[in-house]
């Protein structure tokens, strides 16, 4: 990642369970916090239930200045930041705008998931990440896995039921 400016969006690991919560008390704290969250539908036996799930497991982005970094350990929730080559991982404002929109957006839906073959490479640069290409490695009717190779991960898409 690049060299940070003066108020980047670093990638802070929660303890787990705790995303939403540590954002919350966060953003109380004065801190600009984001939580990406993508919307499941739970089965019990007795009932289904549609709740949010972070799409970042025990990780949430704040945006704040290099110098005040500290200030969300204030927070028994806030374990540690994520650092890439020696320093702190940063995320581009564009690529945070891209998963805001991403999951409010519900276009991807909208678009055939049958469409796509294992193999093909995809411009992720739509969904706001710089320059990101993205590998399809796995799709049926109902969800979709693409590889990030050089963010190393996997970003799983999944078709709701209607």
């Amino acid at each position: 990642m690049s060299t940070t400016s003066s108020k980047d969006w670093f990638v802070l690991f929660t303890k787990p369970r705790s995303e939403k919560k540590l954002a919350e008390l966060l953003i109380r704290d004065g801190i600009e916090a984001y939580c990406p969250v993508q919307i499941q539908y739970k089965q019990w036996s007795d009932r289904k239930k549609k709740v949010e799930t972070p799409l970042l497991p025990s990780m949430i982005l704040v945006r704040l200045e290099e110098t005040e970094r500290d200030r969300v350990f204030n927070r028994k929730q806030a374990l540690r930041y994520l650092y890439w080559l020696g320093r702190p991982a940063t995320v581009s404002t564009k690529e945070v705008e891209g998963l805001i929109s991403m999951a409010e957006d519900t276009t991807f839906e909208k678009h055939g998931l049958e469409k796509l073959k294992p193999g093909e490479t995809l411009d992720m640069t739509k969904l706001g990440f710089e320059q990101v290409e993205g590998t399809v490695k796995f799709v049926n009717q109902r969800e979709c896995w693409i590889i990030l190779k050089h963010l190393g991960y996997l970003v799983k898409f999944k078709r709701t039921k209607a």
